[in-house]
């Protein structure tokens, strides 16, 4: 399975998720945006160093449907320019807003469009349980899971996740970084 994170990093909720990764030995992919990474960088370190890995959420969390050639060059590139050689390959489109062009130009800065295949959509008002019972029902081999590590208030996912890695950690599910 895999496990992503979009919206962060944000200083409070980022940290508590990568302490349940910790405790749970479970590795996952943060999508970043760009304006956030560059304002905490010492969660972008710890992020890398606790083997995650980092993707690409644009500089403001634009939608890329729409945008022209310059305002895609200027999200996508400058998120890439700042991560780096820290950075993947992988570029998540905000709200999945996509046109013809999103791929395309893309795949010219090197990157491809990773999407999901499930999420309990932490970004609306549900309880921690909902999370869990979410992420349990929907596991199986090979499915990305969409959940949050900012963007608004993400206490129900932090606790969510702990319970649900626990469950599934004793079914034999296995948890690998997205884009290596």
């Amino acid at each position: 399975m895999y496990l992503t994170f979009d919206d962060g990093p944000h200083p409070i909720y980022t940290p508590q998720i990568l302490d349940v990764l910790a405790r749970h030995r479970v590795q996952a992919m943060f999508f970043v945006v760009g304006s956030l990474a560059e304002a905490n960088p010492g969660i972008i370190q710890r992020i890398i160093d606790e083997g995650h890995t980092l993707g690409n959420h644009t500089w403001n969390h634009e939608a890329l449907g729409g945008l022209t050639r310059a305002e895609f060059d200027e999200t996508v590139g400058r998120t890439q320019a700042l991560l780096g050689d820290r950075g993947s390959a992988c570029l998540r489109p905000p709200y999945a807003s996509m046109d013809a062009s999103t791929r395309p130009w893309a795949a010219e800065h090197g990157l491809d469009v990773v999407t999901w295949d499930t999420s309990p959509k932490d970004w609306l008002e549900v309880s921690a349980q909902d999370v869990a019972q979410h992420l349990v029902d929907y596991a199986r081999d090979g499915v990305v899971m969409l959940l949050h590590d900012g963007g608004g208030d993400r206490s129900q996912t932090v606790l969510g996740l702990d319970s649900a890695l626990s469950e599934l950690s004793s079914r034999g599910y296995r948890f690998e970084p997205l884009c290596r």
